[in-house]
């Protein structure tokens, strides 16, 4: 199974099917974890599984170059890239490896990653979790959606959802 592959039945599976707006999601109704405000073109109501994983590809997976990534980081990356967009998502990496956090997935981010070992990779995506969950915190939704999203970002630590070593 590819790494893509591996990353959206876990995300698949956060996200659901469809759901209509609730006042405490900005992003109006969903499926498959797209919202009707990214994607005002897309029948939302009426989308597959298969065109949300092509749309995940080409707007998430290739905006993070998650296919140039260890899994353990393309993983938590891209979950943070579905629920709060590529470049917040992105700018938490580049803060969590101490470089320019300026949303720009370049080349000095990408040689401060570290890899194949496993402690600097699980203590990189420690450092990343705790950088996602201060954005969060941050945002005017928090208060209804917090045990959801930390319950979710909980679920992506536990040690038996991406083998990191």
């Amino acid at each position: 199974m590819s790494p893509f592959s591996i990353c959206m039945d876990r995300i698949l599976a956060s996200e659901g099917g469809y759901t209509p707006a609730v006042p405490s999601d900005p992003g109006g109704e969903t499926n498959f974890g797209i919202s009707k405000r990214s994607y005002p073109g897309v029948d939302i109501k009426a989308l597959t599984r298969e065109a949300a994983i092509e749309i995940y590809r080409a707007d998430f997976w290739t905006a993070i170059r998650g296919a140039e990534l260890p899994l353990a980081i393309a993983f938590p990356l891209l979950d943070f890239a579905v629920n709060s967009g590529p470049v917040p998502a992105i700018k938490a990496l580049q803060a969590a490896l101490r470089v320019k956090a300026d949303g720009i997935l370049g080349s000095v981010t990408m040689a401060s990653i570290p890899d194949g070992d496993g402690s600097a990779l699980a203590a990189l995506v420690m450092r990343m979790t705790a950088q996602r969950l201060r954005f969060m915190a941050s945002l005017a939704n928090w208060g209804p959606n917090s045990r959801g999203w930390v319950s979710r970002i909980a679920e992506n630590l536990d040690d038996s959802a991406i083998d990191i070593s």
